[in-house]
């Protein structure tokens, strides 16, 4: 059975009817793209994902990248795809024309680049990270440090990493203990280990470029007191050609439950005296400066988990539609032929909530997309920084909602195909182990909702909260007057004020209370905010297919605008009202999970 990888009517309409992309040609930047050329990168997408990527999913995944000792080895045909990414231009899609991209609104490329996460998964991570990379040391480096390092790395010569996490600081940034010394030709000797550094080694690149968070000798303790440095594998002579190999080696590789298309690994900085590394701006503004690399993985996270979701809802409703078993309850007569399963209620609610589940979490993820353009060149400086408010208060939640929801999603996918759907003879249950990496990819659950409830809700006398309520607000205003959605808008309005309530409480109480018990929750405020959320998503889909509804529509486009309003409905029924319950243990400030002592487990 070939099922397929995304569904390009859902995608176009995200794309073009949910987010009006085409409106992006106006812009001065985007110019020279039409439609046309939105839909001939798209296809170039499909196309090296059903070329190089869908023929060897099962063989990435059942051979584990290794290492020797001394060099990684992994199976050859991950190169030959990754090399047909970067010649396709895919590999940095929005990147200046004259640096080697394609200028795309990122909306588009998170459109265009969907088929290849769908069907690559994490292999797509070295060109991802390497386009992440590129724009940091671009947005905070200098000239000379982006001729050297971004260029060929947008070339594709060149990969980029990211590498924070230590043996001994996880999330905990601020107990890093990679430090750094200034040299007297000013560049730094960087010494330390870090661990699940994606993409860390590798043989398909000629360099590899790490950004690492280090402290100066003499810094600051705490987050205050780190520094971002580039510290690539190889120097590079001053004429660009590799020079010596730096002091940076992989000390092992970890092999994960999925996503095993790209290495985790154990890196080694200074073993034999000093890996030379470049300060990144200024000393003591790393973890600034990293922010806009974490903050853009983050977004990949979300897109990977919602796109994983996206592809086992295919591949299980395609499998239903397909697979005869058994007959309805009102069925008396045996020898009637056996249904399929698509026919029989249960299976119906199983993939109605991945449809929920997946193209809430896309259209998510798309709109933190459509922020990220506006927040680069709507036309003006209000609108830009409107944007930049918006999508830096929501990035917790397109990271997380996504990541917890997606699983959920790969899950009902394996039980829809029964005992089909934990077999590697179908690629479901492989959906399910890669994508339950990404709800601790770039942060884990906890830690996302403590950046939520903590920080960005209060941020700036609240701006990013209210900027979120009144987007959401101004989508029920829209529905008042449609009638198939205008229900739904009324209970969307209900949900903002229980989150209301509940954000007003939390708050009170970190500051009049015990924080640590008002933040003990803080999971179930991150699920509540989320929900909220992705229910104004689904509300604006709604609106959108409502209203296409009235314009008589080809048979084969009616049905498709009622499965959106169908899926509208489930949301609103099964999922959003959950909140309910979380609302109240969270005003409650419920202290069954603080009370509990570590002797009692």
């Amino acid at each position: 059975m070939v099922a397929p990888i995304l569904d390009t009517r859902d995608l176009e309409f995200m794309l073009y009817e949910l987010f009006d992309a085409e409106s992006l040609t106006q812009r001065e930047r985007y110019s020279d793209h039409s439609r046309d050329t939105f839909r001939a990168a798209m296809e170039t997408g499909e196309t090296v994902a059903q070329k190089y990527f869908l023929p060897i999913r099962q063989k990435v995944d059942t051979h584990q990248p290794t290492f020797d000792g001394k060099n990684v080895d992994m199976i050859p045909e991950i190169k030959v795809a990754v090399d047909a990414v970067i010649e396709s231009g895919l590999a940095n899609p929005t990147a200046d024309y004259e640096l080697g991209g394609m200028q795309l609104p990122a909306i588009v490329a998170s459109a265009t680049s969907s088929y290849l996460s769908a069907a690559g998964s994490t292999t797509m991570g070295y060109t991802g990270l390497t386009n992440a990379n590129c724009n940091l040391i671009q947005a905070h480096g200098t000239e000379e440090q982006i001729d050297t390092w971004v260029k060929p790395m947008r070339e594709g010569r060149f990969a980029g990493t990211m590498a924070m996490t230590e043996p001994s600081a996880g999330s905990g940034l601020a107990d890093l203990t990679t430090s750094a010394v200034k040299a007297e030709d000013g560049s730094y000797l960087v010494t330390g280990n870090k661990i699940f550094i994606s993409g860390g080694d590798h043989e398909l690149n000629e360099n590899i470029v790490h950004l690492v968070l280090a402290r100066v000798k003499g810094a600051p303790k705490g987050v205050k007191g780190i520094s971002l440095f580039i510290v690539p594998k190889f120097l590079v002579s001053e004429d660009g050609s590799l020079g010596d190999r730096n002091d940076v080696w992989l000390a092992g590789l970890f092999h994960k439950m999925g996503g095993r298309g790209q290495t985790s690994c154990a890196m080694s900085f200074g073993e034999k005296g000093g890996a030379v590394g470049y300060l990144v701006g200024e000393e003591n503004q790393g973890l600034r400066y990293m922010f806009h690399m974490m903050n853009e993985a983050r977004i990949m996270v979300g897109t990977s988990a919602a796109l994983t979701a996206l592809t086992g809802y295919q591949y299980s409703l395609d499998y239903a539609k397909e697979r005869p078993q058994g007959r309805l309850a009102s069925c008396k007569d045996p020898e009637s032929p056996a249904v399929n399963i698509i026919k029989h209620p249960d299976v119906r609610r199983m993939l109605l909530a991945q449809k929920a589940y997946s193209e809430g979490a896309y259209a998510l993820c798309l709109l933190g997309s459509q922020l990220s353009d506006d927040e680069a060149t709507a036309p003006t400086q209000e609108e830009r920084e409107q944007a930049h408010l918006l999508l830096d208060f929501l990035t917790p939640i397109i990271k997380s909602w996504p990541s917890e929801y997606g699983p959920r999603a790969n899950s009902l996918a394996i039980q829809v195909m029964g005992g089909h759907g934990y077999i590697n003879e179908h690629p479901v249950e492989m959906f399910y182990r890669d994508n339950r990496l990404n709800p601790i990819h770039e942060g884990t659950y906890g830690v996302q909702s403590l950046d939520l409830l903590a920080r960005k809700v209060p941020m700036k006398s609240m701006a990013g909260y209210n900027a979120c309520l009144a987007a959401m607000e101004a989508t029920i205003a829209e529905s008042v007057d449609i009638e198939a959605v205008a229900a739904y808008g009324a209970q969307l309005t209900e949900a903002i004020a229980a989150l209301k309530t509940t954000t007003n409480t939390l708050l009170g109480a970190m500051m009049e209370k015990n924080i640590d018990l008002a933040l003990a929750n803080s999971v179930k405020y991150l699920e509540l905010f989320g929900n909220v959320v992705v229910a104004w998503v689904w509300l604006k889909q709604g609106i959108v297919a409502a209203k296409a509804l009235q314009q008589n529509p080809h048979e084969s486009d009616v049905n498709f605008y009622n499965g959106k309003l169908q899926a509208l409905k489930y949301f609103f029924r099964f999922e959003l009202p959950e909140i309910n319950v979380w609302s109240k243990i969270l005003c409650d400030l419920d202290d069954t999970t603080f009370e509990m002592q570590e002797e009692w487990f």
